[in-house]
């Protein structure tokens, strides 16, 4: 018990900040807080945007990036990753907030953030490598397929219509907009789109965002744009700590979506700390700490209103671009935004709905990567494949069901692929007859034996195709498996491989193996084909010595003439 509880203590302690964080924390500090104040200016709308869409308005937006942005900078296992609300977070959270209103949001984020900690403590992080990269760029168009359609309604100045379903929410804007259109506030978000996107093809260094949004809050002020609704009144500061609104009686109706957002933030945060180590060198963050850190911000955020948060690739990126060296300037970032909430809450209450739509568009289609996706459609027919069944599950269902879809497809896919390498071809034994011998002798035994070479896997994927060529052998009295190219073997391999021997042997065909590897032993031992294999002596380590095995029954079977006595065997 005492070493269990010193094992466990040991495994919270390497999940928490180290001396070397607070050491380089202390190396730049004048670089880190730039870099900070840069990303905090290119953070504020997106938060602002992504706490509207999210349906619990642009003050829960601000919360998450303050609250969640320090704590998983402080906690996780990245220094240049900076988190807070996404959209493909929003995506998970729209259909919580219309079913069960903030305290579902809250009780979720509880639970996630439990989740997210358990995960850390399995050392659960080096397992999402393993998730295909088709999976991870079609759930990436999906999300922006969703984030973009989510933004319809602002965009065109209609009210958010009711429902659940994005491309159902879309269609009743679209009606109400033709009904009675509002020209102003859809130019409003074209403009804004237009600047960021042309902007950053221009000075990708500058945050155009800001400046867009600066601009179309003036000329909404100025030229007293009615129709371009503001955001509205917001806090002058965080709201306390509270679980006042904690649904315990819908525990169990979320425990599948705070599933959900766990395996997102998860997802998300650690592809963010992957690109923030692509664009470093020497640098590579611990995947446990930074789920970790997500599950402390995902633990906190909710009670102060936010929403769950999710390492932000877009923030991280601009963030390692700007000169950022610690985890100081993603905690800056989060300080910055504080300040805005608690000193200029009533000019950020003035921003119009259409301009966040527009910044909203705008990072829906940067978050497309065309090139990534024209790879991926022409790399396989199957990756192809997985990429776009993944993206249409996303934007007609939802981000689980899309992830869980894209995996299975793939992993079946894979297993299709891998199947059809295994191969079983007949060789030739010329080679491997033992002893000097004339054609004639030669040509009789290769009239009653057949060898077979395995190569590749022989597994539940592809066994029954490829043994069904074995168990159909006929004319021949004795077949060899060459077993020593098979590269793995489970127990449906096994039992194929021990029904078509057993056919054989039924049919008076002995079976004589070669090369078994260690590694097949178990696999042929659960089944009993081992036992059944080295009926009468008839495994062997080498392919030679199975056909003298093979001619020794031949000459049993009166096939052979005996072989001839030696002068030393007389003796």
């Amino acid at each position: 018990m005492t070493t269990l509880l010193a094992q466990a203590v040991g495994r919270v302690r390497s999940l928490l900040p180290a001396r070397a964080d607070f050491a380089l924390m202390a190396r730049n500090p004048r670089r880190d807080l730039l870099a900070g104040l840069t990303v905090a200016i290119v953070a504020l709308p997106l938060a602002l945007g992504f706490g509207v869409s999210s349906g619990l308005g642009a003050e829960a937006g601000l919360a998450t990036a303050v609250v969640a942005g320090a704590l998983a900078a402080l906690f996780g296992g990245s220094s240049l990753q900076v988190s807070g609300p996404t959209g493909a977070m929003t995506v998970v959270l729209v259909p919580i907030v219309a079913q069960y209103g903030p305290g579902g949001v809250l009780t979720v984020g509880l639970m996630a953030g439990v989740l997210l900690v358990a995960l850390a403590l399995l050392k659960a992080g080096r397992y999402m490598r393993y998730i295909p990269a088709p999976v991870v760029e079609g759930f990436t168009l999906g999300i922006a397929c969703v984030i973009g359609l989510q933004q319809i309604p602002n965009a065109l100045g209609v009210a958010t219509p009711e429902g659940d379903k994005v491309l159902v929410v879309t269609w009743r804007a679209v009606e109400e907009f033709v009904k009675a259109p509002n020209w102003t506030a859809t130019v409003l978000a074209l403009a804004v789109a237009a600047v960021m996107l042309l902007g950053a093809r221009w000075r990708p260094a500058v945050p155009f965002s800001m400046a867009a949004v600066i601009a179309a809050t003036l000329a909404a002020q100025l030229f007293h744009l009615d129709a371009a609704r503001p955001i509205g009144d917001l806090p002058s500061g965080l709201s306390a700590p509270s679980l006042a609104f904690l649904d315990l009686s819908a525990v169990g109706s979320l425990l599948a979506p705070a599933v959900a957002v766990a395996a997102l933030a998860a997802l998300e945060s650690l592809l963010s700390a992957t690109v923030a180590d692509g664009m470093t060198a020497g640098r590579r963050h611990d995947p446990d700490r930074e789920l970790f850190g997500q599950g402390i911000a995902n633990l906190a955020a909710p009670l102060f209103g936010g929403v769950p948060a999710t390492g932000a690739i877009a923030r991280t990126a601009v963030n390692v671009r700007t000169g950022a060296g610690s985890r100081l300037a993603a905690i800056t970032h989060a300080a910055v935004l504080a300040v805005i909430v608690f000193a200029a809450a009533p000019l950020v209450s003035r921003i119009p709905l259409a301009a966040l739509a527009g910044v909203l568009l705008a990072t829906a289609i940067r978050m497309v990567e065309v090139g990534a996706l024209r790879a991926m459609a022409r790399a396989t027919r199957s990756d192809a494949a997985v990429l776009v069944l993944t993206a249409v599950a996303t934007l007609a269902l939802d981000l689980v069901y899309a992830v869980v879809i894209g995996l299975v497809v793939a992993g079946a896919l894979t297993l299709r692929a891998v199947a059809g390498q295994a191969r079983m071809d007949q060789v030739d034994l010329t080679a491997d007859l033992p002893g000097e011998h004339g054609e004639e002798e030669q040509a009789l035994p290769a009239e009653h034996i057949v060898a077979y070479r395995i190569d590749g896997p022989l597994f539940f994927a592809g066994a029954h195709r490829l043994l069904l060529e074995l168990s159909e052998v006929a004319d021949v009295r004795v077949v060899i498996l060459r077993m020593s190219r098979i590269t793995t073997m489970d127990a449906t391999g096994a039992l194929v491989l021990k029904d078509a021997v057993e056919q054989l042997n039924r049919r008076g065909i002995a079976v004589l193996t070669s090369g078994i590897r260690p590694a097949q032993r178990q696999a042929l031992r659960s089944v009993g084909a081992l036992d059944l294999l080295r009926l009468e002596g008839r495994e062997y380590a080498t392919t030679p010595e199975a056909v003298a095995g093979a001619r020794g029954h031949l000459r049993r079977a009166g096939l052979l003439p005996a072989a001839p006595v030696t002068e030393e065997a007389s003796r």
